[in-house]
């Protein structure tokens, strides 16, 4: 149990490496078993120390926490977090929960990466309280860690591992679908490599496909080449309309266009509004409607 902790602050050592590292993983499980936010607060704030590489003794930041509470889906958690410490619950964690401090984002790509649709929500909803808009852009384009992530950002992560609500949240809010990752592709570039893998996921992916098509009205992409190369292939996995677009054969469907311009003059909260056939979480490629 959690109480059982305090016995050690009376304890010389309690600070010692081993101590930290025994205290760091009951919060992680009492994390993991969602133990009442009341509890996990007083263990983070009174309790609880992680070991730092360079030899200290740390206790959890309300960052820290937070990843805690991303990984194991601890809704309340984060929300109490996020509504507590606002941004500063965004912050960069310690060099222990992530080496490559030049990345700003792991709370976004750890939302993406464990699919925490929820919570990401919260973060979303937190980024209004930003000093301002271009460090709230800056915030969501910033690139991943380059060992874990491969300095993508987060909305490259979310079209890697097909996540398509995630994308649908990240774009809303502001992200740029035209940001480049390490290998200088666009997350177009990395719908489309997931479609040419075809199975399993496919109307998935071709559902993220149909997002950033929404949110992209200039369809820049590296992968233009391969798909005019290929014009049998591509039209087979992303259908003749679709490809006509993308290979810059015809502009895209009054319809799109339309879509395209309401995406970007309405803020994402006001979708429920409208109807159905409007929102772009029903937009479908004409195509692929019914299948």
């Amino acid at each position: 149990m959690p109480w059982d902790l305090g016995m050690f602050d009376s304890r010389p050592d309690y600070k010692s490496e081993k101590q930290c590292q025994r205290t760091s993983f009951a919060f992680y499980q009492s994390v993991r078993d969602l133990l009442p936010v009341w509890t996990l607060e007083d263990m983070r704030t009174m309790e609880v120390f992680h070991w730092e590489d360079d030899g200290r003794a740390c206790a959890f930041s309300p960052s820290e926490a937070l990843l805690y509470a991303l990984v194991h889906d601890h809704q309340l958690y984060a929300r109490y977090l996020l509504n507590r410490y606002s941004v500063s619950a965004l912050e960069m964690p310690s060099r222990s929960f992530c080496c490559c401090q030049a990345s700003t984002t792991p709370h976004l790509s750890v939302a993406v990466r464990y699919n925490r649709v929820n919570i990401l929500k919260m973060i979303m909803d937190s980024l209004k309280y930003f000093s301002s808009d271009s460090e709230r852009k800056n915030y969501l384009d910033s690139r991943g860690c380059v060992h874990a992530e491969g300095g993508k950002a987060a909305l490259h992560l979310a079209c890697e591992l097909v996540r398509h609500e995630c994308l649908l949240l990240l774009l809303g809010h502001g992200a740029c679908p035209y940001v480049m990752d390490g290998a200088r592709d666009n997350a177009l570039d990395c719908v489309l490599r997931q479609i040419c893998q075809g199975e399993p996921d496919l109307r998935r992916k071709r559902d993220c496909l149909g997002y950033l098509i929404l949110f992209m009205p200039n369809l820049h992409f590296q992968m233009k080449g391969q798909l005019q190369k290929q014009p049998g292939l591509w039209q087979s996995l992303i259908g003749e309309e679709a490809y006509t677009w993308l290979a810059g054969l015809s502009p895209p469907s009054l319809f799109v266009q339309t879509m395209q311009r309401l995406t970007q003059s309405i803020p994402l909260e006001q979708l429920d509004s409208l109807p159905d056939y409007l929102k772009p979480l029903d937009f479908r490629l004409q195509q692929y409607q019914g299948r």
